[in-house]
This record gives structure tokens, C-alpha cells and sequence, in this order.
């Protein structure tokens, strides 16, 4: 993990308990912080990846500038603010 980027990891949740649990990553982010990577696995992770759309998509989450797929298809990431 990188300064600035907060990891979580959301493996084996259902897409509703993924979205509280990054909701409470994003609430006890830090000035410093201007990513969270979300680590959702691809097979099983679809889900998450289009509630974390859906849920925290453009406008619905103030503190998310925007979202980005990560390096791969298991990884979403929300950007906070450019680095």
C-alpha cells in the first residue's frame, strides 16, 4: 500500500455489507488519503463493482471526485482528489 491510498478489502461480502464497509473507510479517511482501492475479486465481485456504481457513482458521494477500475478487473478505485 502507498501513502495516501487506503486498501480495503471486500472479498466474501455481499454487495450491501461491501458498500457499509466502504462507506465507514471513506468516513475515517484522512486529509492525506486521496484514494481508497477496493479489492473485490472479478468472478464473485461484479456485484460489488456495480453497487460501488451505483451507490457512490457521480454525485451520490461528495468526497468522490470519481471511480476508476484499478489495475485489474477485482480492483475498483475511488478517487478523493488528484494526486
Amino acid at each position: 500500500m502507498q501513502a495516501g491510498i487506503l486498501e480495503i478489502d471486500v472479498h466474501g461480502l455481499n454487495a450491501e455489507d461491501a458498500i457499509q464497509a466502504i462507506e465507514k473507510k471513506l468516513s475515517g479517511a484522512g486529509s492525506g488519503v486521496y484514494r481508497i482501492r477496493v479489492i473485490h475479486g472479478f468472478h464473485g465481485g461484479t456485484r460489488i463493482h456495480d453497487a460501488i456504481r451505483r451507490e457512490l457513482g457521480y454525485g451520490l458521494e461528495p468526497r468522490i471526485q470519481r471511480i476508476v477500475s484499478g489495475y485489474n478487473q477485482g480492483i475498483t478505485e475511488l478517487v478523493l482528489r488528484e494526486y
